[in-house]
């Protein structure tokens, strides 16, 4: 799972700005990981530089891994950012789910893709939208510890200097988040035929076919902030979630389903009127749908309006 080789980032880049700006890539997907937000990863990026940039320049050439000084720095605005995210999400609007992120190989040529965080993050199983749901289960200190560890592959010395804590306290961070985990399920084969019969059962409106493809015990998460209509608590069972998706199509005529990659696995993107009013992950076991998380909060589909 690991997608770094630990604090001798930016070692290659020399000591000026080039070092500096080399890293951004890794950064936006470390700060994602950590916050489950694009948008508020690349705020915590922002942070990062500027408090770079905010130093002398003697002093930043002093640094002899810049990409080092500003994991650090990223990691401890995350731990803060997170730590304030706990206490808005009591308050939230429903079920919060993490901003879904699309393969941007899918998107519409000419929609200013450069430009767009996701770019910078690279769709490997530690984006996959079960596992970021999980770490949304820790807290701050064993989501930072998890993620530089086990995901990022940084050694516990150095991650201890990050969190301020022993790196013997690290390991039993580490250990705690890895419970939560537990044995992460790995992309099932075949589940983008499954989606795609999903989304034939769900346009026909075809209760049957949609419980013949949904697992007995499924569960259906909806996030809609309070800013649209959405359940405010999961739909249990796939006889229910079937009922459910059926009665949408009946309440919005004229939607149109997509097949597209959504963190990194075979998903649904639900448009209407041309503007994309839902993104569903969807996780798949033995031929059945057993998880969707359907994402219909408009400030987090910012991303998908070029899909």
């Amino acid at each position: 799972m690991g997608t770094g080789t630990g604090f001798d980032r930016g070692t290659g880049f020399g000591h000026g700005a080039d070092a500096a700006v080399g890293e951004r890539r890794h950064l936006v997907g470390l700060a994602y990981r950590m916050l489950g937000s694009v948008a508020e990863a690349e705020d915590a990026v922002q942070e990062a530089y500027a408090r770079w940039y905010a130093q002398a320049p003697e002093r930043r050439a002093a640094i002899a891994s810049p990409g080092a000084w500003l994991t650090t720095v990223l990691s401890r605005v995350c731990l803060d950012v997170l730590g304030s995210a706990r206490v808005r999400r009591e308050s939230y609007v429903g079920e919060w789910l993490p901003e879904p992120l699309p393969d941007t190989a899918e998107w519409a040529v000419g929609a200013g893709r450069a430009a767009d965080p996701a770019d910078r993050i690279t769709l490997d199983e530690s984006v996959g939208m079960a596992f970021l749901v999980v770490l949304e289960s820790m807290t701050p200190a064993e989501r930072v510890v998890f993620v530089l560890h086990d995901v990022f592959r940084y050694p516990f010395p150095e991650i201890a200097a990050i969190v301020d804590r022993t790196p013997a306290a690290c390991r039993q961070l580490a250990t705690s988040a890895r419970r939560r985990v537990g044995a992460a399920p790995a992309p099932a084969a075949g589940s983008a035929v499954v989606v795609r019969e999903f989304r034939q059962a769900w346009e026909a409106k075809d209760i049957g076919a949609l419980v013949s493809l949904l697992d007995p015990s499924a569960v259906m998460v909806a996030d809609g902030g309070g800013l649209v209509s959405a359940v405010v608590r999961p739909v249990e069972g796939g006889e229910r979630i079937a009922q459910y998706l059926a009665q949408m199509a009946e309440w919005a005529p004229g939607l149109v389903l997509l097949e597209r990659t959504v963190n990194g696995r075979p998903g649904l993107v639900a448009r209407r009127d041309g503007a994309t009013a839902t993104v569903a992950a969807l996780d798949v076991a033995d031929g059945r749908i057993t998880r969707i998380w359907a994402v219909r909060n408009p400030e987090k589909l910012g991303l998908w309006t070029a899909t």
